[in-house]
């Protein structure tokens, strides 16, 4: 068997704790272990240890399967941020402004974010219509391709 990895279960909870990034703790176990590790055993640890999800997935708020060539831009950037808002999850107060700002500008150009997986921009800001109810513009169906890990399947 192999020899494990993760040298200190508490320091690694501690820094989940703390809002460390998988980069972060791979940087730290780099510098201070000389052990080299992957995100994924970062994601893996938090499953096995029951520790809360680090994203806030929304499929209200995102209810797109994203092209990977649109997951990068803004307005998603910005949903994220209010997903974690939403969920209770902590944001920086770098991300706090700029998210304050972004719903600021939807407010005044009383506009909401619609996505178009079949165009190069993917997000556009559209008019506010009488139908909408958030800060996006529902799809006629929802095409989220996962499912929120945090709902039960019977919801």
């Amino acid at each position: 068997m192999p020899a494990k990895k993760i040298q200190d279960e508490q320091e690694v909870i501690r820094w989940f704790e703390e809002g460390w990034t998988y980069a972060e703790m791979t940087e730290e176990y780099r510098q201070k272990y000389n052990i080299e590790m992957k995100p994924s055993a970062w994601g893996n640890f938090r499953y096995r240890k029951g520790l809360d999800r680090r994203i806030a997935r929304d499929d209200e708020l995102i209810p797109w399967a994203v092209k990977k060539e649109h997951r990068s831009l803004y307005p998603l950037m910005m949903l994220r941020l209010e997903a974690r808002k939403r969920a209770g999850l902590p944001n920086d107060e770098d991300k706090t402004k700029r998210l304050e700002s972004w719903r600021a500008m939807l407010e005044e150009e009383n506009a909401v974010v619609h996505y178009d997986p079949d165009t190069a921009d993917g997000f556009f800001y559209v008019p506010r219509e009488d139908g909408d109810d958030d800060i996006i513009r529902r799809p006629e169906r929802v095409t989220t391709l996962r499912r929120n890990a945090d709902k039960k399947v019977d919801d």
